[in-house]
């Protein structure tokens, strides 16, 4: 069943910001389970939220249905959008990222509704096309409607691809923050050949960015990696050879822990910056926080589900790039991201176990009934 959804999820080609109908068809399918759903698209994103029961305490999967694009058609061994099986793999642009589990989540809500019409609480579904993108018409907007419509979320369970060899060897219990900005560094124009004519804001820029990119921001902590500094881009020129630019553009990134807060490091860049007696503009995008959940409820159901059914003791981690769990944990909901192995994850020829999907829904079916069925006495 959750192979069958899988496959017709692929069949999507669902590029952020377009859902290409798989929320309709997921919307569908769980009306028929007794949900009730509303969607709410934002500009050109679509979103989903779907319940089945009432009042706390609120359980929600939390996933996307767009899909980065794949590139080339020509280096796949088959079509992006055309899901193959071969050699015990799903192929497909989404497979992993998170096609898989978003299937998953669905079946397991529909087998968890079937056994259980009478949980305690709400048990729901959130989903967005606008998470591989900016991420400002999504998830972000979805949160915004819950608290207008005071439903408040316990425990979020997001269905990201952070397993690493084996599906459940790592689960994430927390992400760092990320804070990305472009730096413009102006200088002279001029002839290469009369650099005392011009001033080079490359050069210029170049020892800033040495100590930018060696620097030890912290040394992290016990849940956290380092804070790491990246340039991820640099232009600069008007393409010919022989003149020097007038000002260079540099697009760069970080990704940080709560040893940081946001304007600290905004603070500390500029800091560096002006040491430098640079002649520079800086434009700071919009910033994700760090979230971390230590325990709680759901981390332990989420730990014991995979240990009574695969055997093992995943590795907690808070590693990786963002995701929407961001938006999730500040209204102080627990938040633990638990889905396939994610080797191929925005690659070429992108795949999943196809047996881990079944058993993916059957852990996330785990999961729900540790935290929303009353155990019955005597």
């Amino acid at each position: 069943m959750t192979l069958a959804l899988t496959r017709e999820l692929i069949a999507r080609p669902s590029v952020t910001p377009d859902d290409a109908g798989c929320q309709q068809l997921i919307g569908d399918r769980l009306k028929q389970s007794g949900f009730n759903v509303t969607h709410l698209p934002c500009a050109d994103v679509a979103n989903l939220w779907a319940t089945h029961g009432t009042g706390a305490p609120v359980f929600t999967f939390l996933g996307h249905t767009d899909v980065v694009p794949p590139g080339p058609e020509a280096d796949w061994e088959s079509p992006p959008f055309e899901p193959r099986e071969r050699d015990g793999y799903l192929y497909g642009r989404g497979a992993a990222d998170m096609k898989g589990s978003v299937a998953a989540m669905v079946t397991a809500l529909e087998r968890f509704i079937e056994a259980n019409r009478e949980h305690v609480g709400t048990v729901s579904l959130l989903l967005t096309s606008d998470e591989e993108g900016i991420a400002v018409n999504g998830t972000k907007k979805v949160v915004e409607y819950l608290e207008q419509e005071h439903i408040g979320i316990d425990w979020c369970l997001v269905g990201e691809p952070c397993s690493r060899e084996t599906l459940g060897d790592a689960i994430r219990n927390g992400r760092r923050g990320s804070l990305s900005g472009v730096l413009t560094v102006s200088g002279i124009q001029g002839h290469t050949a009369y650099p005392t004519l011009a001033r080079n804001p490359v050069h210029l820029a170049g020892p800033a960015l040495v100590e930018l990119s060696r620097r030890v921001w912290d040394e992290g902590n016990a849940h956290y990696p380092p804070t790491s500094f990246q340039i991820s881009n640099i232009h600069a020129g008007t393409g010919a050879e022989n003149v020097i630019p007038a000002s260079v553009e540099v697009s760069f990134n970080l990704r940080f822990s709560t040893e940081w807060t946001e304007q600290g490091l905004k603070d500390s860049v500029r800091d560096l910056l002006d040491s430098h007696g640079l002649d520079y503009d800086l434009l700071w995008r919009p910033c994700s926080q760090p979230f971390l959940t230590q325990s709680g409820k759901l981390l332990e159901a989420v730990q014991d589900a995979l240990a009574d059914m695969c055997g093992t003791r995943p590795e907690v981690s808070t590693d990786g790039g963002t995701s929407d769990g961001r938006f999730i944990a500040p209204t102080g909901a627990e938040v633990v991201e638990l889905g396939p192995v994610n080797a191929t994850i925005h690659k070429v020829n992108e795949c999943v176990r196809s047996a881990d999907l079944n058993t993916l829904a059957d852990l996330y079916g785990n999961i729900l009934s540790r935290l929303m069925i009353i155990p019955r006495t005597g």
